[in-house]
């Protein structure tokens, strides 16, 4: 039986205003910065305007890069709720693809925006196979120092022993499809941020993300035995906010645009990867097109990486070791640099910078369940 399986960040599904931008200029959106607004109660009447005009674009161009992932089982990041996410998918997918995703779980993480990690799953494959929901486990009440993972490092850049280890949630939902047993690690984890006394934000955040990473094999190796892990039928879902390859863009439109892969030093996801604990089966793909997130703060700093993944367990991924995953990349804005060769069709409506579907590209994946 094959099951299709999905990952997607969809940026920001909100069910809710949020006038931190007030405030705080680095949540203010770029249009209102275009405005002199008198006082707090004014920015709030516009940004009410701005984000209900651009809301409707922007999620019928998530439906559609979800509708093209054929996902039976979605994982999905930066959702506000279940009352967002329940709106969306009414109001949205179900007029692209009808009665889906019935099932919707999600719980409340330690985000302070309030965004976090759901599930959508269809009651069966589409080859009819049914899926059963048995239980949902949240991990987001875990502290560093209820899994022994402070460091110094982690205490340089103002982290407690005390504090939660995840910035969302590890959401482990257990499901059986066509009555076997499969278990789903949904994850978020910390964002890179932005430069830090003169230290890249990638590097500053990096502690964060490392615990993050060995906190999740930790759960996993908890559950089913750390010399009997590789034997279960799981997989890891999510945004990592970290990559350990890039597509470094030189040139410009006018010269012609040059690719150069560049692999790096550190990465979290060394922890799941490099001793074969789990397996990214976007590896598969060739190096230059494994990217799911354009990066850029203008020419001088320009880059194509992955920061979505399907970690597959060491069984999971022997049962499947043809399986090669697809990018969606439709919903991407015109002003992505796609390397030659890889340009797709975008969707009705793409704009230059927005709207878009999200910033990142969903991943999916057809699966044997044997």
């Amino acid at each position: 039986m094959s099951l299709r399986l999905a990952t997607f960040n969809v940026e920001n599904l909100m069910n809710r205003f949020d006038y931190s931008g007030f405030r705080n200029q680095l949540n203010q959106d770029r249009t209102l910065a275009l405005f002199q607004i008198r006082d707090e109660a004014e920015y709030r009447f516009l940004e009410q305007g701005r984000a209900i005009a651009h809301a409707d674009d922007m999620r019928q161009l998530s439906a559609l890069a979800i509708a093209e992932t054929r996902a039976d089982i979605l994982c999905m990041q930066e959702v506000d709720n279940i009352d967002a996410l329940q709106a969306f998918e009414y109001g949205y997918l179900f007029k692209m693809i009808g009665q889906g995703y019935r099932q919707k779980y999600t719980t409340s993480g330690n985000d302070t925006r309030g965004i976090d990690v759901a599930v959508m799953m269809r009651t069966e494959t589409a080859d009819g196979d049914s899926i059963e929901f048995v239980r949902m486990t949240s991990h987001a009440h875990i502290t560093y120092e209820e899994f022994g993972l402070h460091t110094p490092e982690l205490a340089a850049i103002g982290n407690e022993a005390f504090e939660r280890i995840f910035r969302r949630d590890c959401l482990e939902i257990d499901v059986k499809i066509g009555g076997r047993p499969l278990t789903i690690y949904s994850v978020h984890f910390k964002s890179m941020g932005s430069a830090r006394n003169g230290v890249p934000g990638r590097h500053a955040t990096m502690p964060i993300r490392i615990a993050e990473a060995k906190a999740v094999r930790r759960i996993i190796e908890n559950r089913f035995g750390k010399d009997h892990a590789g034997d279960k039928r799981w997989v890891i879902c999510g945004d990592f906010n970290d990559y350990r390859q890039r597509v470094v863009i030189g040139g410009s439109a006018h010269a012609g645009y040059s690719f150069e892969v560049v692999n790096e030093a550190e990465s979290c996801l060394d922890i799941l990867l490099d001793d074969g604990f789990a397996e990214n089966i976007v590896e598969r793909r060739p190096e230059m097109d494994r990217w799911t997130l354009y990066h850029t703060r203008g020419p001088e700093e320009r880059h194509l990486c992955q920061l979505d993944y399907i970690l597959l367990s060491p069984a999971l991924a022997r049962e499947n070791a043809e399986a090669v995953p697809d990018i969606v990349r439709g919903g991407q804005p015109w002003r992505t640099v796609f390397p030659p060769g890889q340009e797709v069709e975008r969707y009705p409506r793409a704009g230059w910078d927005r709207p878009k579907a999200s910033d990142h590209c969903p991943v999916a994946v057809s699966l044997r369940i044997r």
